[in-house]
């Protein structure tokens, strides 16, 4: 499976965004990188350990090319997944960002489960793109919440998420408009750079207030129950401000509403 992405930056530019602790921070899920074959990478994708994805460099060629593998990264006795990111410079001054995954296994059975990896990219490649685009070098902050919805079927997810972007005020939500929480929500407010189809729902954000910056909320079905995940970047000079502001009333927000993932 491979995902790929036209951005704006030079080589060395878009391999701090991609290959960085810090720099990936800003677009994807907070990361620490030991920057050497031999090290790892951790990525923090919810709260508790069970959520962190950690794999080992295998290959570092700065300004082109890493790669890393993390055995059992989707729980124990799944295969080990290969994951290997390129950096291609464009005339224009843009790169092509590429990441291929492989997987080792002796069956078919576990192809179905890394398609989901392409649309999760693409996600997150949408972000990268405006973060380059917008933000590229500012001091970033960046907090994630994880709610959850009973979400046995089809029907159950739609219900979920037409709850979570009721209770915010962006229902309905079109592409260029701008838009802002509604009264007891935690105030967001800036134009909506992308809404995801009724059966991938997803809502991208490029922040005015509390700070400039990105919020990316979506939903997605898991173990019986609809994850609901929103991710908030903040770049600038308000930015560590402004989120140590914001997370807390966030996380009551949620808390309140859409509690946490159950164990399954």
């Amino acid at each position: 499976m491979q995902a790929e992405v036209e951005v704006p930056g030079s080589p060395e530019e878009v391999w701090q965004a991609i290959a960085t602790g810090p720099g990936i921070s800003s677009w994807f899920v907070p990361s620490e990188v030991e920057e050497r074959e031999g090290g790892t990478t951790v990525s923090h994708f919810g709260p508790g350990s069970s959520m962190d994805s950690v794999a080992k460099i295998t290959a570092w060629d700065p300004p082109r090319r890493f790669a890393a593998e993390s055995p059992e990264d989707m729980g124990p006795g799944t295969p080990t997944v290969g994951t290997e990111w390129i950096v291609e410079a464009q005339s224009g001054g843009t790169c092509v960002v590429r990441v291929v995954h492989s997987w080792f296994a002796s069956t078919d059975d576990w192809d179905k489960q890394f398609e989901g990896h392409e649309l999760g990219w693409a996600a997150f490649f949408r972000i990268l793109r405006l973060y380059l685009s917008h933000f590229r070098g500012l001091p970033s902050t960046a907090f994630q919440l994880m709610g959850a919805a009973p979400g046995p079927d089809v029907a159950a997810w739609a219900a979920g998420w037409d709850a979570l972007v009721g209770s915010l005020g962006l229902a309905g939500a079109a592409e260029g408009q701008r838009v802002s929480t509604s009264a007891g929500a935690p105030p967001l407010a800036g134009v909506a750079e992308r809404v995801g189809p009724r059966e991938f729902p997803e809502l991208l954000l490029r922040l005015e207030e509390p700070a400039p910056g990105l919020a990316h909320i979506f939903a997605m079905p898991m173990g019986g129950q609809l994850l609901l995940p929103i991710r908030v970047y903040l770049y600038g000079d308000r930015a560590k401000d402004a989120g140590a502001r914001a997370e807390p009333l966030w996380q009551a927000w949620m808390a309140e509403r859409f509690p946490g993932p159950q164990a399954g």
